[in-house]
């Protein structure tokens, strides 16, 4: 029986147990918690400075206002990181190849945002709408425009996360079973397959990690516009 190449982005389950759950739950236990002595082990050590350097990277630019986003978009991007990596380990599900999941993640945040830029500077909030200068007769335009960019963000979000780890996805399982496939036939052609297939997984290796940090990267990008 051929199974198609999509059915690796179908939600498992076992015994009746949706495994997304247990796929989502699973970098938590991964990651050691902060202990309360002095002097940490260096593995905790290495992960407050990767921490300490992200967050330095993303709120920098940031006004203070912004800066108690820290610790959600700061775990955010460690469970993005996490998941996106573990999916591309044999027999394992990617939860972040479904679009139900990332727009659940990118939608209220990007309402929260938005309803921190309208309660806080409603003015400077409204204004992004309509830029200075512009013309009387393309305001009205302008305003439909500015308005369906706003609303199509989130969409950007969950659709690029998804699109970028599904095609890489795709392409590691088709070259994987032109590989598999030329063994037989042409082993020098089928060790050049497995070559190019190595690079590639080194390549979505980087991949599943900076879509992590480009996904909240915008998301602070969106903050900073409403704080």
């Amino acid at each position: 029986m051929t199974l198609s190449f999509f059915d690796q982005f179908a939600s498992p389950s076992l015994l009746g147990i949706p495994l997304m759950g247990i796929a989502i739950l699973i970098p938590w236990v991964l990651y050691p918690s902060p202990s309360s002595r002095w002097l940490n082990n260096r593995l905790l050590t290495l992960q407050n400075w990767l921490m300490h350097q992200f967050m330095r990277q993303i709120f920098l630019p940031m006004n203070p206002a912004g800066y108690k986003w820290a610790l959600i978009l700061t775990s955010l991007m460690v469970f993005l990181m996490t998941v996106n990596l573990l999916g591309l380990l044999p027999y394992t599900f990617t939860p972040t190849t479904q679009l139900s999941l990332n727009l659940g993640f990118a939608v209220p945040l990007w309402l929260a945002t938005v309803i921190v830029g309208m309660r806080n500077q409603p003015t400077q909030a409204l204004g992004h709408l309509l830029p200075e200068g512009t013309p009387t007769l393309l305001i009205p335009v302008l305003v439909i425009i500015e308005t369906i960019s706003l609303f199509i963000r989130p969409l950007a979000l969950g659709v690029r996360l998804t699109a970028n780890l599904t095609a890489g996805h795709l392409l590691i399982q088709l070259i994987a079973t032109a590989a598999m496939v030329l063994l037989p036939l042409m082993p020098s052609v089928a060790i050049l397959t497995a070559l190019v297939l190595f690079l590639l997984t080194l390549l979505e290796v980087a991949v599943a990690m900076i879509q992590a940090y480009v996904f909240v990267l915008l998301l602070s990008l969106y903050l900073q516009e409403n704080v």
